[in-house]
């Protein structure tokens, strides 16, 4: 009996010994997360994982920060190079070309097993998006319309001009612009009425598209009247009536549009929400944002991005890694997230309450995205979209914009060989 006893405690001891090294720092389950942003996300993304990750040592997160610039080519390198992380964030139109390559797992699985955390609770648009054939693939962070008109008060104050509404159209723009744009005697810019780099809208609100169909595109439309009439007037705001920049000129100013906006020198310019934080730094300075203008004929349509986060099929550790995407994405990360000001929450409920719309931080309008969400428009999902965008649209268009090229010109030269790329559809 004795014996026993003594290999029973002998036994046992080997048991804990071997448990002690599963559970040691050394032997945890490590979640590798690649994401990018700014020194002020990256801050907010640590935010939201310390807590999380004192509440679970049995899971150890690494966070690592990847500059957006080449984000796709250096995740899909990684991959390729058997050395990917766990999970990635993912921006709304990027994630075409990831999951072309068949990298993410299918969430539904994870999903179908909570009780507590359904994408329900999210804007269906934006869950949609990383959405193909009833797979979900990426649960949301953010939704990220480009629907933001900022608005310097001062500015408008000064020249007499009333402040927007939501309810406001192009000529309301036109006229506004045309009020708050100053030029010295020698003809040099004091002051632009107006900026934006998101050409898209207007060809969206002018009842324009960029193809005939976001889900499976197979023709592009950019050479429609109604899309060549929306870039038209975009073109117009530069050039006709000289109240916004040339891309050349902004670069010569030696300025970004955030600080000539802050100093003075621009009215008003359209963007996303994530130009918040840098502007609630600036002291003295009263601005808020307002819906980009309803097109002629009353339409309201807008470019957008977002995010959300998957997890590669190759990670050893889904289940952790699902764990770690919950804690990105739940209700205290979103809330973290709307407090920054950063970005729009995906969660619904975040971003109606307290922390985001009823927030009485600047801008006091934010509100309005809930309610433009309804009007987004993704980029084509198609594998070729990107390399359509990046060899043919930006620089057919930059042209444009820069006065070397008519917009019919330009759609003329690059619509065919669009099409012929969407018809490569792998």
């Amino acid at each position: 009996m004795g014996k026993k006893f003594l290999f029973f405690l002998i036994f046992f001891g080997f048991f804990l010994s071997g448990c002690g090294k599963k559970l040691s720092k050394d032997n945890l389950p490590v979640i590798k997360v690649a994401f990018w942003g700014t020194p002020e996300e990256v801050e907010i993304i640590q935010s939201i994982i310390e807590p999380w990750q004192k509440e679970h040592p049995e899971i150890k997160v690494e966070l690592e920060h990847t500059p957006f610039a080449g984000y796709v080519n250096k995740i899909l390198t990684r991959v390729a190079g058997g050395a990917p992380p766990d999970v990635i964030c993912v921006e709304a139109n990027l994630f075409v070309s990831l999951w072309s390559k068949g990298i993410f797992l299918n969430l539904n699985p994870f999903l179908e097993k909570e009780e507590d955390f359904s994408v329900t609770d999210f804007f269906p648009e934006v869950v949609g998006r990383f959405t193909v054939e009833g797979k979900i693939y990426g649960i949301p962070r953010d939704t990220a319309p480009f629907a933001c008109i900022y608005y310097n008060k001062k500015l408008f104050d000064a020249k007499g001009v009333s402040y927007p509404t939501d309810e406001w159209t192009w000529q309301d723009l036109l006229e506004k612009a045309k009020a708050l744009t100053e030029y010295d005697k020698e003809g040099r810019p004091i002051c632009y009425g107006f900026y934006g780099w998101a050409w898209q809208n207007f060809v969206y609100s002018n009842g324009g598209a960029l193809v005939d169909n976001v889900e499976k595109p197979r023709r592009c439309l950019l050479d429609t009247p109604e899309s060549i009439e929306g870039l038209e007037f975009y073109v117009d705001l530069i050039h006709k009536y000289r109240v916004s920049p040339t891309p050349n000129a902004l670069i010569n100013l030696g300025m970004g549009v955030q600080m000539m906006f802050m100093t003075g020198r621009l009215a008003m310019f359209s963007s996303g929400i994530w130009e918040t934080p840098i502007l609630r730094k600036a002291k003295d300075f009263d601005w808020d944002v307002v819906m980009f203008p309803k097109g002629p004929k009353g339409i309201r349509a807008f470019g957008t991005g977002g995010s959300a986060y998957g997890i590669l099929k190759t990670t050893k550790y889904p289940e952790e890694a699902w764990k770690v995407v919950k804690a990105l994405t739940d209700e205290r990360a979103q809330t973290i997230l709307a407090d920054s000001g950063l970005a729009q929450p995906a969660n619904r409920k975040i971003a109606v309450g307290e922390h985001f719309a009823d927030d009485n931080r600047l801008p006091l309008n934010k509100k309005m995205l809930n309610e433009a969400v309804k009007y987004i428009i993704y980029e084509p999902f198609h594998e070729n979209w990107r390399e359509i965008n990046e060899l043919y649209i930006v620089p057919e268009l930059d042209m444009v914009f820069n006065g070397q090229k008519t917009v019919k010109e330009a759609m003329a030269k690059i619509v065919p060989e669009i099409n012929r790329l969407l018809e490569e559809r792998r």
